[in-house]
């Protein structure tokens, strides 16, 4: 049975070069081209194609925001973003409303080809520049270790109860100190992790843990 495919691209010739090599190949063919944003909108949910090739920055609209007004009513269509933008901002926007892969539109045709299948085959293709991109963007959201070292002893122990589930004033009972006390380790403790309240200073310190 072959892959479905609908192409959402506003420059005609690169959509036509698509289309053609795609219905070149046996596994795969072309249901449907679209040349602007409304157009797809408005005909996308009665095509239900397996794959959308999909442009960021269409002339009417973006294409993120066609995947995340479609995204429930095309449960099983797979997003591929195949665009000349890197920027981070429009990457982790096209992730989150659903998109499943990522492409710049100067990979080979052979790299567009083994995507689609990759996608219809429950993966996450994406240019390794873009790959690198996402790695980068979730290293820097890892804390660091060092954060944990510039803990004092006791502002250890207590962040240790915290995440018992103790609350300050069974933790200042325990310790022998004022709530006030507790309260001025714990608004410490905050500011040199670098978190606003207990969920996230104890998600960061489970992490050092593991």
């Amino acid at each position: 049975m072959s892959i479905s495919i609908a192409i959402v691209e506003d420059e005609k010739n690169y959509n036509n070069a698509l289309k053609k090599v795609i219905n070149y190949q046996d596994d795969m063919k072309v249901v449907a081209q679209f040349f602007d944003g409304n157009d797809a909108l408005k005909n996308l949910p009665d095509i239900a194609p397996d794959v959308v090739m999909m442009d960021i920055q269409l002339q009417d609209m973006l294409g993120i925001e066609i995947i995340e007004k479609l995204r429930k009513e095309m449960p099983e269509t797979q997003f591929i973003m195949c665009t000349s933008f890197e920027d981070d901002e429009k990457i982790f926007n096209s992730l989150k409303v659903g998109a499943m892969g990522y492409l710049i539109k100067g990979e080979s045709m052979d790299k567009i080809l083994s995507s689609i299948r990759d996608v219809y085959n429950g993966g996450a293709p994406m240019s390794l520049s873009i790959a690198r991109r996402v790695l980068s963007h979730f290293e820097k959201k890892l804390p660091e270790t060092k954060e944990l070292d510039d803990l004092t002893e006791r502002e250890k122990e207590i962040l240790e109860l915290l995440s018992q589930g103790l609350l300050y004033k069974e933790i200042a009972d325990q310790k022998f100190i004022s709530i006030d006390t507790v309260k001025k380790h714990v608004g410490s403790i905050y500011r040199k992790l670098h978190v606003s309240n207990k969920v996230e200073a104890i998600n960061k310190f489970n992490h050092f843990k593991n």
